[in-house]
């Protein structure tokens, strides 16, 4: 078991130590990247604010990954939901179809984007990096949901509807509660999957509809601008953020109205259990 949590840190402190180099460098006040930097000041951070060749981009991901998102549940829901549910003829064709995305490489995929929607008139604007996005999404999408109603007891929404509820009244009152974790988590990784998706907006994006992974790829190839690590800490820093928020309206929840089983379960010792 020792050695076990050795090897456990170990691969904690390899996937986190990019960390400890990127956050320092957006700091640096050196032309380029340079590690470990020779001082110290906020200009890039300034840069990145005020330069609308970034904050475009970011705005362009931003509202490219909420339209992937809404786009890919509001198709994915409904498709997994008869496939999950229903028996008919063709079922399996239709499951490796929506799994199929994974399986081709993005630059095959880009490519074919590239020529279909340039006959489209969807080259270079949001529309169609948000089509194409949501096409690439729909097979993660498709898992977790699916994995989420196969967890489902059927059975409540059949004590529902015995009670006079109507199929759609029965689903928003106890079928999406039951399963809204797991679909704002299908929800959420169609957001990061179209955020971090850079291959397809090369091709796709344009100059109008430019996302953050384009502008980070052409900023690094044309010079190594120190400005890439002030991005990448930022959504460092987002990702901490996102991850910390419910924890600690748990925690804030459990101070202001603490439930009974934490003040009538007292620990070893007699101390009370502590949520957070």
């Amino acid at each position: 078991m020792k050695a076990l949590r050795w090897f456990s840190i170990l691969i904690v402190a390899f996937v986190t130590a990019p960390m400890f180099i990127v956050v320092p460098m957006s700091f640096s006040h050196s032309q380029s990247f340079e590690f470990p930097p020779p001082g110290y000041w906020l200009g890039y951070y300034e840069a990145y604010f005020s330069d609308p060749r970034w904050t475009l981009p970011t705005l362009n991901s931003l509202l490219i990954g909420l339209g992937t998102a809404l786009l890919t549940m509001m198709l994915v829901v409904p498709a997994t939901f008869a496939l999950t549910r229903d028996n008919f003829r063709g079922k399996s064709v239709l499951n490796l179809l929506l799994i199929l995305p994974l399986t081709v490489p993005h630059i095959v995929v880009a490519l074919g984007y590239y020529y279909y929607f340039g006959e489209l008139g969807l080259i270079q604007s949001r529309l169609g990096v948000i089509l194409a996005h949501t096409c690439l999404s729909v097979p993660v999408v498709y898992l977790i949901v699916s994995a989420t109603l196969k967890g489902f007891d059927q059975n409540l929404e059949r004590a529902a509807q015995n009670l006079g509820a109507s199929p759609m009244k029965a689903f928003f009152l106890v079928t999406f509660p039951v399963l809204r974790p797991g679909f704002l988590a299908a929800a959420l990784f169609a957001f990061v999957h179209s955020f971090d998706e850079a291959v397809v907006s090369l091709f796709i994006s344009g100059r109008d509809a430019a996302t953050l992974p384009r502008q980070m790829f052409d900023s690094l190839r044309m010079q190594a601008d120190p400005i890439i690590s002030v991005v990448s800490t930022l959504i460092l820093m987002a990702m901490i953020l996102a991850l910390a928020a419910p924890r600690a309206l748990r925690c804030i929840r459990s101070t202001q109205r603490p439930s009974k089983e934490t003040q009538t379960s007292p620990l070893p010792g007699g101390r009370l259990e502590n949520p957070c």
